[in-house]
């Protein structure tokens, strides 16, 4: 049971949450758990629950309000208990069962990270995860309001602006602009989101709309507050009428921690990609995945989801642990001899289990030399392009890996369809391993795409597809640099088919031979690609039993599992032979390496809903997962999916025109189509039950329930 502050007053248990109404009481907890682990007068406590104006009776109500409280966490099973302290009273709570301590514990880890912009990130953005709405939109205390709500709120703006600052260092100019446009319109007389985000434009290349940003802002402050930009604003206007190179982005805002200021130290400056591309060196593709290889930390591969948890869901585009293998941190490139450094691209690198991001590349913009003949490159200006990583202790889908390997490697037909690209579409549900299937099939093929392999995201960070025409401009410029030879592009989390066509025509240099081959990787089943460009599909399922046991193998260790293999076993069914349900569940018991598997499988089985996910990162569970793929459906989708996972399975079965069923065929045909629904049998469809598991307890939750106190 954790206390929810950053949002609605509220007690959670997993996903379910009690959201209070508004009340004396409510006002009482919120004033201690505002000051958590200290001592609060009864003074203040009084002022908190009536106002400035208190009754005579004041002292005595307030003992009644600290017993309602306590009989409402008696209630819930909360163990945290109220103390009376001379004075007062004082409540105690910890990071993991305070949003609160939660977040600024997050924000101290954040500022031991300040040499690593692509960790201080992310960091900061799982912080900001636990904001939820409204900072105590239930709570009705004019005190807390006046005199706390200010200064939380200061402490997320500071950590955005911090985000922001990275994300303009870091060269990714759209990422930062998908939060500051938020960020400057609830907050139009915050002039530093303003800077930044006119930054953000200019250094994507939108000088015009930077201009109407600045005259937008300029107005607002003249004629709601009468004053002129700051200084600082005036200047970036003037460089952006010049069209003056900015330079590297250097972050120096400052970060707050439990509500104080602290000063950060200048980060290293970091070459952003948009500056100039002639002021980047080349690297050949080979050469970066030489240095993957070499450097690929040795380490156990449970720790995540599967590569869905970055880009199969939409989310910010970080590398991570595949379902089927963990994805390797980006590589950092290695360079000829003589050659000037530049930064890794792409996804930013997250580590193995146990193991520490490299920190990111300073670099001086230098001119880049000539390319040599037959000299390939990696992607230099598109942060969603980068080289295939590899996916080390790759697990199970032996035999799809071998079949997809083959398709890639073997020899294309004589004639005209030469020119014509190989596709191969990996589909199938959310978390299934689609991603690591195909990263770790085109390592296997390296040999035969001397032009080099490429990962290219297809969503935006934020979780949108990205437009066709912008991923065909920004793949034809990294294929427009490749050397002789064929290129390999592997299309990550695909929406449909209409971001693909155009990149089916894209031919190697001057139109010669043959185009790149392209894999794809969807939730979708693309029959409409397929059936008119050709192609093969590889549908992926759960794990085999045997495939289950092996990853338990591989991520726990032959000992531990050995030792215990029926109830190994029973965790594999209990997680459904779902692999990203069995990555969770192999990273929380390597951090209890004591606990004994029988003692887990039960712990498990009780609610395995709520404990397949992972404290310290909450974003990392199964019913995120469940939750991210099903936001992604046609609300009419999604309303037929919940009747089908809340009803019998005979809702499924396929009776013929006669008897269509509440749901027609053809919705169940689209639901399957987008991996949520399985073949049979039984019957011609079945939902997983872990899914079906989550529909119905969200449905059960879906208005959240209030207590009165």
């Amino acid at each position: 049971m954790r206390f929810q502050l950053l949002g609605p007053l509220a007690l959670a248990d997993g996903p379910d949450t009690v959201v209070l109404q508004p009340s004396k009481p409510a006002n009482l907890l919120a004033a201690l758990l505002l000051h958590a682990n200290s001592p609060v007068s009864a003074e203040y406590l009084q002022r908190a629950i009536w106002g400035e104006e208190q009754p005579a009776t004041a002292r005595a109500a307030l003992q009644t309000c600290v017993l309602r409280l306590r009989r409402l966490f008696s209630k819930h099973g909360v163990t945290t208990s109220i103390d009376a302290v001379p004075g007062g009273y004082r409540i105690t709570a910890a990071p993991p069962t305070l949003d609160l301590l939660g977040f600024r514990d997050r924000l101290r880890r954040a500022a031991g990270l300040d040499r690593d912009p692509e960790a201080e990130l992310c960091a900061l953005r799982d912080a900001l995860s636990l904001w939820q709405g409204s900072l105590l939109a239930n709570v009705r205390s004019v005190v807390l309001h006046r005199d706390e709500v200010p200064r939380l709120a200061e402490e997320r703006l500071r950590a955005v602006e911090r985000v922001c600052d990275l994300l303009l260092a870091l060269g990714r100019c759209g990422e930062a602009l998908v939060d500051l446009w938020t960020a400057t319109r609830l907050h139009p007389g915050h002039e530093r989101f303003h800077e930044q985000l006119i930054e953000a434009l200019y250094r994507s290349g939108r000088q015009s709309q930077a201009l109407a940003e600045y005259r937008r802002v300029k107005g607002f402050l003249l004629e709601e507050l009468g004053v002129d930009p700051s200084p600082s604003l005036r200047r970036l206007e003037l460089a952006v009428l010049r069209g003056e190179d900015l330079g590297p982005a250097a972050p120096a805002a400052p970060r707050v921690i439990l509500g104080e200021t602290v000063a950060l130290p200048a980060a290293r400056p970091i070459t952003a990609p948009h500056a100039a591309p002639s002021t980047v060196s080349a690297v050949t593709p080979s050469t970066v995945l030489d240095a993957a290889s070499a450097t690929a930390p040795d380490a156990v591969s449970a720790t995540a989801p599967d590569a869905a948890s970055a880009t199969d869901q939409g989310a910010s585009p970080v590398t991570a642990q595949a379902a089927s293998g963990v994805v390797a941190p980006g590589p950092t490139p290695v360079l000829p001899q003589g050659a000037p450094p530049v930064p890794a691209q792409g996804a930013p690198p997250v580590p193995a289990q146990g193991g520490s991001p490299a920190p990111a590349q300073a670099t001086t913009p230098v001119a880049a030399p000539a390319p040599a003949a037959g000299t390939t490159f990696a992607p230099v200006a598109t942060p969603r392009i980068e080289p295939v990583p590899a996916v080390p202790h790759f697990t199970g889908r032996a035999a799809e890996a071998a079949a997809l390997t083959a398709r890639l490697t073997a020899p294309p037909p004589p004639g005209p369809e030469d020119h014509r690209p190989l596709t191969v579409l990996v589909s199938g549900a959310p978390g299934i391993g689609k991603s690591a299937l195909a990263q770790h099939a085109a390592r296997l093929a390296r040999d035969a795409f001397p032009a080099g392999q490429l990962l290219v995201r297809m969503t935006r960070a934020d979780g949108e597809p990205r437009p066709a025409d912008e991923v065909t401009a920004d793949v034809a410029a990294v294929l427009g640099a490749a050397g002789e030879g064929r290129a390999l592009l592997i299309l990550d989390d695909v929406v449909d088919a209409d971001q693909v066509r155009p990149l089916l025509t894209l031919r190697g240099e001057a139109g010669a031979g043959p185009g790149p081959a392209v894999v794809v990787t969807s939730r979708m089943g693309l029959g409409g690609l397929i059936a008119t460009h050709g192609g093969w599909v590889q549908r992926l399922t759960t794990f085999t039993e045997t495939e289950s046991y092996a990853l338990l193998l591989t991520a726990l260790g032959a000992e531990r599992v050995e030792a215990e293999p029926r109830a190994a076993h029973r965790l594999a069914a209990v997680c459904g032979h779902f692999p990203a349900a069995l990555r969770i569940l192999t990273a929380r018991l390597l951090t209890r390496p004591g606990l004994r598997l029988a003692d887990a499988a039960d712990w498990l089985g009780d609610d395995p809903l709520s404990r397949l996910t992972l404290t310290d990162s909450p974003d990392h569970s199964v019913s995120g997962l469940f939750d991210r793929a099903l936001g992604r459906l046609d609300p009419r989708l999604s309303e037929a999916f919940t009747h089908l996972a809340q009803g019998p399975p005979t809702l499924l079965d396929d009776r013929g025109p006669d008897d269509d069923g509440p749901v027609p065929e053809a919705v169940r045909e689209q639901l399957a189509d987008a991996g949520l629904l399985e073949d049979g049998p039984p019957g011609p469809y079945r939902i997983h039950d872990l899914l079906r598991a989550h529909v119905r307890r969200t449905a059960r939750i879906r208005d959240r329930r209030t207590e009165k106190v």
